[in-house]
C-alpha cells in the first residue's frame, strides 16, 4: 500500500516540497532507492546522487535544494527518516512470553517479575534476574551472576560465574563474559594458568557486540563503564578498565590490566598492550598499535602508535623516499665523478700544472 507524500510530511513534521499526492511505497538509502520508494540526503554533498536517484522523493535537510523530486524539509533527517522506515516496515512488537517450561533454572535463582526466559536457556545457582530482562535460548548464566533491570541477553551467550550487568544493557549472541585470563607463569618448564579469582562487571546502558569477549579480573573486577558500547568481535583482557561512554570498534583488541579514560574511541583492529593507559577523550585509529601510554584528547595512529600530526609527517616523508632514492643516487655519481677528477688532477706532474 502507498502512502502520500503529505501524509508523510505530517508524520515527521517537516516541510513539504512538491506535489503532495505524489504516491510513496516504501523507503531506501541512496544508492539503492527505487523508483516509488522515498529516500534521505543529509547535505549538499549529496544533492547529486540525490539528483540521479530514481527515488521518487526525498527527505533532505534545509541546506539541500532538488529540483528534479519533491522533498520534506526536516531539521534531523536521520532522525525523520527512522520514522518513515518504520511506518513502512513497523518493528515487531515482542509480547513477554514469560519463563518457559523448557528453560534451566535453578531453584536458588530470583527472577523479578516481567522476565522471559526463552526454550534452553540456563539459569544456575543464585542467579539474580532484574525486572524487564529477557534471556533468549541457549543462554548459559553460570552461577552468582546479577543481571539488572531491562537487560537484553541475546541466544548462545555465556555469562561466567558471578558476573555483574548494570540495567538495560543489551549482550548479543555469542557474547562471553568471564572467561579465563590469558595469564599464565612459568614452573618447572611448564605454562601454569595464574590465580582466575575475579569477574566481569558492566555498568549500566553497556552493550556487548556479537562474537566478542571479556575475560574476568585475576583477583577482581573487569570494568566496562556505564554507556559503553562495544562492537562484534573485540577482545577484552582480565583486569581491564574501561571507562565510561567509550566506542570499541570491531576487531580491538585490549591487553590485560589496560585503563581506558571516558569517551574514549578505538577505531577497528586497533591493538592495546597490557597495562597501558588510555586518557580520557582519546582516539585510537585504525589498526594502530598502542604500546605506550596516551594523554587526555590525543589522536594516535600507526604502528607503533604516534600522536597524528607525528604520523601524517613521518607518512608524507615515507611517500618521497622513492624520489629521495633517485635524487640521492645522482649526487653519489656526481661525488664519484668529482672524486676522479680529483684524483686526475692529483696524478698530473707539478710542471704541467704550471703549464
Amino acid at each position: 500500500m502507498s502512502t502520500p507524500l503529505a501524509d508523510l510530511a505530517e508524520l515527521v513534521n517537516g516541510r513539504l516540497e512538491g506535489e503532495p499526492t505524489t504516491p510513496i511505497s516504501g523507503a531506501a538509502t541512496l544508492e539503492v532507492a527505487e523508483a516509488g520508494q522515498i529516500t534521505l540526503a543529509d547535505s549538499s554533498a549529496r544533492a547529486r546522487l540525490l539528483g540521479e536517484s530514481a527515488a521518487a522523493a526525498a527527505i533532505v535537510s534545509a541546506d539541500v535544494s532538488c529540483e528534479d523530486k519533491p522533498t520534506i524539509v526536516v531539521d534531523d533527517v536521520h532522525a525523520a527518516f527512522a520514522r518513515v522506515v518504520t511506518h513502512f516496515h513497523p518493528t515487531r512488537d515482542r509480547l513477554r512470553s514469560g519463563i518457559s517450561s523448557q528453560a534451566i533454572i535453578s531453584s536458588t535463582a530470583q527472577l523479578a517479575d516481567d522476565v522471559d526466559v526463552h526454550p534452553l536457556a540456563t539459569l544456575g545457582d543464585e542467579v539474580v534476574v532484574g525486572r524487564g530482562s529477557t534471556i533468549h535460548s541457549g543462554v548459559h548464566i553460570m552461577a552468582g551472576c546479577v543481571i539488572g533491570a531491562g537487560v537484553e541477553i541475546y541466544p548462545n551467550a555465556v555469562l561466567y560465574e558471578n558476573t555483574c550487568v548494570g540495567d538495560r544493557s543489551i549482550i548479543h549472541a555469542g557474547v562471553v563474559l568471564g572467561a579465563f585470563g590469558f595469564g599464565y607463569r612459568e614452573n618447572e618448564g611448564k605454562h601454569q594458568l595464574s590465580a582466575q579469582l575475579g569477574y566481569v562487571q558492566l555498568g549500566a546502558e553497556v552493550e556487548i557486540g556479537a562474537g566478542s569477549t571479556v575475560d574476568r579480573g585475576t583477583y577482581g573486577p573487569t570494568v566496562i563503564g556505564e554507556g559503553t558500547k562495544i562492537d562484534n568481535l573485540v577482545q577484552v583482557g582480565h583486569n581491564c578498565r574501561l571507562g565510561k561512554h567509550n566506542l570499541v570498534c570491531a576487531q580491538v583488541g585490549i591487553g590485560g590490566s589496560a585503563s581506558i579514560g571516558d569517551h574514549v574511541v578505538m577505531a577497528g583492529q586497533a591493538g592495546i598492550r597490557d597495562h597501558v593507559e588510555i586518557g580520557k577523550e582519546a582516539v585510537i585509529c585504525s589498526k594502530a598499535g598502542v604500546s605506550f601510554p596516551v594523554g587526555d584528547g590525543e589522536v594516535m595512529l600507526g604502528q607503533p602508535a604516534i600522536p597524528i600530526h607525528r604520523q601524517k609527517l613521518q607518512m608524507v616523508a615515507t611517500s618521497k623516499l622513492p624520489e629521495m632514492r633517485k635524487e640521492f643516487r645522482k649526487l653519489q655519481r656526481q661525488i664519484k665523478e668529482l672524486q676522479q677528477r680529483l684524483d686526475e688532477s692529483a696524478e698530473q706532474p707539478s710542471g704541467e700544472q704550471a703549464a
